[in-house]
């Protein structure tokens, strides 16, 4: 007779490719107490370790869990997205803003407004204001600020 211990069990490395269910809660910020993503009620996601999809203050905390643990850490947002730039809060003018959309846009605050870098890249920003001439967008990361607390399943690792 066998046992499945968890040494038996794949361990999350730097590189794993992972299965899983999470859930991240915002514990601090302005959105405190709302829930920002939760795959327990739907499909799981996958998540490859070491290409940028999570903060690495988040995939640190996942590293050497084993398949199947079900798991909650809290993450300070230093660890996490890091503190706000305030830096990161522009105005662009809506000549700018309408080089960069569909002609048929109609932008509202709250929405997510993909720009053209220099560079050929794309960046995002979140429109919180809009006036006749400009447009105030915040483009730190939507999380940047807040201490989180994650949840997760880890369904399969590779």
């Amino acid at each position: 007779m066998t046992s499945t211990s968890d040494a038996a069990k794949a361990s999350v490395r730097p590189d794993s490719y992972l299965t899983l269910h999470y859930r991240i809660d915002l514990v601090t910020g302005p959105a405190a107490g709302s829930v920002f993503a939760n795959t327990f009620d739907g499909r799981p996601a996958t998540l490859q370790m070491g290409m940028g999809q999570w903060a690495p203050g988040m995939e640190n905390a996942l590293l050497g869990r084993h398949e199947g643990e079900r798991f909650a850490f809290d993450l300070p947002a230093s660890q996490a997205y890091g503190d706000r730039n305030p830096d990161l809060l522009q105005r662009v003018t809506r000549a700018m803003m309408a080089a960069n959309a569909d002609p048929e846009s109609q932008f509202v605050p709250g929405d997510m407004v993909e720009f053209s870098a220099p560079n050929g890249g794309r960046y995002s920003g979140i429109l919180k204001e809009l006036d006749d001439a400009t447009a105030l967008f915040d483009f730190n990361h939507p999380l940047a600020g807040a201490d989180l607390r994650i949840e997760v399943s880890l369904l399969g690792v590779l």
